[in-house]
């Protein structure tokens, strides 16, 4: 199994950043420019990435203030999840991680691992851009 993470700090309360990611519509903002396509619903969202392939999720496990997990509604190209936790940190404010779990044999490691990568680092940006 792949791990990809990407943190962030942001200055609002726990409750804050998690009601924001909890909602799938929100999620829209936090895609990078090769995304389109977007569908959304609070749990679900399905969306096309540039050369690459459609994908459709859903929430599959909420834990409130702490922690989202959405898997694909459709076959993947490989299994994948997608995981945000939050977190207090010692600044009153809050550490966002987005975590995405990807099944990847070597060559598809090879290709989709960078840009895996920059998706999560890009979502993280935006996050912190949005709220702060």
């Amino acid at each position: 199994m792949t791990v990809i993470e990407s943190a962030v700090e942001i200055n609002l309360p726990v409750d804050k950043v998690y009601n924001f990611l909890e909602d799938l519509n929100n999620h829209q903002q936090l895609m990078p420019e090769n995304i389109y396509n977007w569908s959304s619903t609070a749990d679900e969202a399905s969306f096309t990435i540039q050369n690459m392939a459609k994908l459709a999720i859903k929430i599959a496990n909420r834990v409130p203030n702490s922690e989202l997990t959405a898997i694909p509604t459709e076959k993947p190209p490989f299994d994948v999840e997608l995981k945000w936790t939050v977190v207090p940190n010692d600044n009153g404010g809050t550490t966002a991680k987005h975590i995405i779990s990807a099944d990847l044999n070597m060559m598809m490691k090879m290709l989709a691992a960078g840009p895996l990568q920059k998706l999560a680092d890009h979502q993280t940006k935006k996050l912190k851009e949005i709220l702060g």
